[in-house]
């Protein structure tokens, strides 16, 4: 269905309706990857602290979380341009995936405003404790992680973000899943105008899902490249 952009456009595509149900299907039918330790760790620690259930609130924090990757490989590569921008080849390529880097960040940046919008909407009281503080904590320690990996060994962070997305991409078709009544609800927002504009609800989240696909596709390419490693 779709594949890992190219440094040309970074921002994942989006999809009709029969796209994105289509995807849905797929993501639905395809096994997860086998995570590795530390993403099960991560998995089973917002499972511990937000329940199994999947609620918009839970996947707010998931979003929260999700940007931390990209904002430690867009540092870390300046900081390497730094020491490299003689090299303007060396250069250019880190370049290239500081710029892909912050595209997905931007990406996963709309996926959280979405998800505040429809929390506020639907007036769900959420705990200071739970729902700012702690996913502070966690999206600082995940940086730090997602930052000492990449530097140590880029493959390792790649790995653990494609996990990480992979993650995503199937919680969201299933979350979809779980509400069909999302199919006859318009998405009515101002975002639209910069994320786009949807048929309804669940078309939305079809969409969150496959720009997780396309995020995972991304940190999956970098990998089996094994660039700057």
């Amino acid at each position: 269905m779709s594949e890992a952009n190219t440094h040309a456009d970074p921002t994942p595509p989006h999809l009709e309706h029969e796209g994105l149900r289509e995807a849905q299907a797929e993501t639905l039918a395809r096994p997860r990857r086998p995570y590795g330790f530390a993403a099960k760790l991560l998995f089973a620690t917002l499972d511990l602290c937000y329940g199994k259930p999947r609620t918009l609130s839970k996947f707010k924090v998931l979003e929260l979380v999700a940007r931390v990757p990209y904002q430690a490989w867009e540092q870390a590569g300046y900081i390497a341009i730094t020491h490299v921008h003689r090299r303007t080849g060396m250069a250019r390529r880190i370049y290239d995936r500081v710029r892909e880097s912050r595209a997905q960040q931007d990406n996963e940046q709309w996926h959280l405003l979405i998800l505040d919008e429809l929390i506020a909407e639907a007036g769900t009281k959420e705990g200071a404790m739970r729902f700012f503080w702690l996913p502070q904590v966690l999206a600082f320690l995940y940086y730090q992680a997602s930052w000492l990996l990449y530097v140590v060994h880029p493959r390792w962070s790649y790995s653990l973000n494609a996990d990480f997305e992979d993650h995503a991409e199937h919680e969201y078709a299933l979350l979809v899943q779980e509400h069909p009544e999302w199919e006859n609800e318009p998405f009515e927002s101002d975002l639209g105008k910069d994320y786009g504009q949807f048929q309804s609800l669940a078309d939305v989240f079809r969409q969150i899902s496959h720009d997780e696909r396309v995020h995972k596709q991304e940190s999956e390419a970098w990998l089996s490249q094994a660039r700057f490693a």
